[in-house]
């Protein structure tokens, strides 16, 4: 009796264990978003990280779980039917829920596709956990991708995570270097280098700046031989001179005897007229 008892309990806490790691699948896989509005995306790299129950999110505000990840290939193509699409080959789909009630309201999916409406994967923080990330960005640079099948849910166009556009930046970099002529450059900036050194040691340039520097040289002598701060002291004193001698008392008697002959000369121009009408009527 008493082992059908211990039985009996250990069967009761593997069937809770059973239906706790059930529920925790079930929290995890978003489906606790009761109707929630059900979306997909197709990504042309790896989804790593990213698993069922991962975030979705816009702009930091988490507003929707992952429901399901798989190959489009298994889900969208078959070989040897019409639905048969290469173009799915080595993308991967990604099915995830949305609450309405953390959106409010938001544009028809058509209208906020054309807007620039696209997910992405991202990593959090220093953790490293990948989620989705709902954001706007130019559709003009990030076009949407169509696809040639139907989708089961509503379709929202992915765009390539920011360390897949950095990765490929740099291989597009790394395929340029490859691409350049290494060698040829080199022998080039040797060839360069050579000429300017040929012209600074007896080309051209070095006689220009030779005849620059002896320019300079004679500019020089002539300006030391020209004895400027003493010219510049004469000045400075014959300026001087020539202000006292303005302000002395020659000076200023001059110029009254000057004014007074102006004067004199003046009362002896309005006299001619009567002396000139004078002399013509005699």
């Amino acid at each position: 009796m008493g082992k059908k008892a211990a039985c009996l309990r250990v069967g009761l806490l593997l069937i809770a264990g059973v239906a706790a790691v059930v529920g925790l699948v079930w929290f995890l896989g978003g489906r606790q978003i009761r109707g929630g509005e059900h979306h997909e995306s197709y990504f042309k790299e790896s989804v790593e990280g990213l698993d069922v129950g991962s975030p979705v999110k816009y702009r930091g505000v988490t507003l929707g779980r992952v429901t399901e990840l798989g190959l489009v290939s298994a889900a969208y193509t078959s070989p040897g039917n019409a639905e048969f699409h290469p173009a799915a080959f080595g993308m991967v789909f990604v099915r995830f829920v949305i609450d309405p009630a953390r959106v409010g309201q938001v544009l028809d999916p058509a209208t906020a596709i054309g807007l620039g409406l696209r997910i992405r994967l991202a990593s959090q923080g220093i953790t490293g956990l990948t989620y989705l990330e709902l954001d706007y960005v130019d559709p003009a640079r990030f076009p949407a991708m169509a696809v040639p099948w139907q989708p089961r849910d509503e379709y929202i166009p992915s765009m390539p995570s920011t360390i897949t556009q950095v990765s490929d930046a740099a291989q597009v970099l790394y395929t340029k270097l490859q691409n350049l002529d290494l060698e040829r450059l080199t022998n080039t900036l040797q060839t360069v280098l050579d000429d300017l050194h040929g012209e600074l040691s007896s080309g051209d340039a070095h006689a220009a700046l030779a005849a620059a520097s002896e320019l300079l040289r004679l500019l020089r002598d002539g300006v030391a031989a020209a004895d400027l701060p003493g010219v510049a002291a004469e000045l400075r004193g014959a300026a001087v001179a020539v202000r006292g001698a303005a302000a002395g008392p020659a000076t200023k008697d001059l110029l009254a005897s000057t004014s007074r002959a102006a004067d004199r000369l003046a009362d002896a121009a309005a006299r001619l007229p009567p002396l000139i009408a004078a002399l013509e009527q005699t």
